[in-house]
């Protein structure tokens, strides 16, 4: 009777009705800290943007603190630990896949750096061809140049973006409630995808110097 949402729900309308109860009813079962974890939930899974790599990976481990928390109190007839199996199971291939990927991007992104240095030296030696009648740039010319601004921006935005899975990778370690059984192999994989990023880092600099 008191109900926010009536059944049959949708998990938009769980996450609703989680909010609008949390300090009368769900704040006495679970930590009222957790409201937090409702609401990232809630905001994540229904804004009106595609999900990211890093977004499903704070939705799987924000989803496993709820059902950690819950299952302090029961286990709902065992479907609480089943669902937190296979949510478990999922940050793990989430895991495997996300640094194969980030280890393939960077590999693609130290190679454009490389060939962005060989062109720049192939520039750097070409004869001034020029007249010494000053004239327009040719419009090709403007293109050419924002297409190279665009190039730049998408290594530096894949550089970035791997960096900022390994920290998570590596802070996530630094939690003791996060350590798995597969925790060494992966320290060690992102320590290696980090000093390849180091590399690449150099590269970028070494450009910039030019």
């Amino acid at each position: 009777q008191i109900l926010y949402l009536k059944p049959p729900w949708t998990l938009a309308n769980l996450l609703k009705c989680y909010k609008k109860h949390w300090m009368a009813v769900f704040g006495y079962v679970v930590p009222r800290s957790l409201l937090s974890t409702i609401e990232c939930l809630s905001e994540l899974l229904y804004a009106d943007k595609p999900l990211g790599s890093s977004t499903v990976h704070i939705l799987l481990q924000e989803s496993k603190k709820l059902l950690h928390a819950f299952s302090c109190r029961s286990d709902y007839n065992g479907v609480l630990p089943q669902a937190y199996a296979e949510v478990t199971k999922l940050c793990e291939t989430f895991r495997e896949v996300r640094a194969a990927l980030s280890e393939q991007d960077l590999s693609e992104d130290i190679m454009v750096l490389s060939e962005n240095a060989a062109c720049e030296k192939m520039e750097a030696t070409l004869p001034n061809l020029q007249s010494t009648e000053e004239k327009e740039p040719h419009p090709s010319f403007h293109v050419a140049q924002e297409n190279r601004h665009q190039e730049i921006w998408s290594v530096l935005e894949g550089v970035w973006n791997t960096m900022n899975l390994y920290s998570i990778e590596l802070f996530q370690k630094l939690d003791p409630s996060a350590v798995t059984m597969a925790a060494k192999a992966s320290f060690e994989e992102a320590f290696l995808g980090l000093q390849k990023l180091l590399a690449a880092v150099k590269d970028i600099r070494e450009s910039i110097g030019r």
